[in-house]
């Protein structure tokens, strides 16, 4: 379907629904090396490029379909003493809530079946990682049309910091966006940390990403619950090797508790 500028809402949600299946069909489609790369090479973006202090809350979302698994990076930052949170859908046309997860956290299933923590605390992320369907060069995304993420930026916009999280592979010339999205702080790919400049992304060096996110952050007195004067920013080392069958394969949700 062509689209134009005075295409209407039905048109442009026509072909959203045709282009998310095309693009989550060519992530599924990549064998389990090749999304390993690109796992690995999105990781040593993370690393390279988002400096993260202690006491800094990072929302992200457990991989479907082929997505990127965050939980990789999440591991050094835990253990340098930030936190990690994970959404719970709580009604349609709501905003997402966020809450504390950790490995062994009790979990349960919501929104196509995928596991969120059960019953653990409501916290706000100072940095989302958003999983993308496909992203355009002017850092807006296309989920999967349910309008969370939307709603939740909207809510915090200028108090938490974004990042589009998607392959290259997905990349399209434009999403044709609406009033109600909200463009992406900051996108990833395996090829690195960018940023929307001069009305397109332009990738960022690790130096030029690292300054340019703590900047922000500064910007938006993140994190929240940062004492004055006690923010520590650290550019962790990549953990490639360490998990064997890690990436590649659908992740497994961790086992249910009796009742859930």
């Amino acid at each position: 379907m062509e689209l134009t500028s005075t295409s209407n809402w039905s048109d442009i949600a026509a072909w959203r629904k045709s282009e998310r299946a095309r693009l989550v069909a060519t992530r599924q489609g990549l064998s389990a090396d090749h999304l390993r790369a690109l796992n690995d090479g999105i990781t040593t973006a993370l690393r390279n490029g988002l400096p993260v202090s202690r006491g800094c809350v990072i929302g992200f979302c457990w991989p479907f379909k082929a997505e990127y698994d965050a939980r990789h990076p999440l591991r050094y930052w835990r253990e340098r003493g930030a936190e990690a949170a994970l959404p719970e859908v709580v009604g349609k046309g709501q905003p997402l809530i966020f809450r504390r997860w950790w490995p062994g956290a009790p979990m349960k299933r919501g929104v196509y079946d995928i596991p969120y923590p059960d019953g653990t605390e409501v916290v706000v992320p100072d940095i989302a990682l958003v999983p993308m369907n496909g992203c355009d060069d002017l850092g807006y995304r296309l989920g999967y049309g349910g309008g969370y993420f939307d709603r939740t930026l909207a809510q915090w916009r200028n108090r938490m910091i974004a990042i589009g999280v998607a392959f290259e592979a997905l990349r399209v010339p434009t999403i044709h966006p609406q009033p109600h999205d909200i463009p992406m702080d900051f996108i990833v790919t395996e090829a690195g940390l960018q940023r929307v400049a001069g009305g397109r992304l332009r990738l960022l060096d690790a130096g030029e990403a690292s300054a340019a996110v703590r900047s922000l952050m500064i910007a938006r007195k993140l994190p929240k619950a940062a004492p004055a004067g006690q923010v520590e920013y650290a550019s962790p080392p990549c953990f490639a090797g360490e998990y064997p069958g890690f990436f590649g394969d659908e992740p497994k949700a961790p086992p249910e508790t009796p009742g859930n």
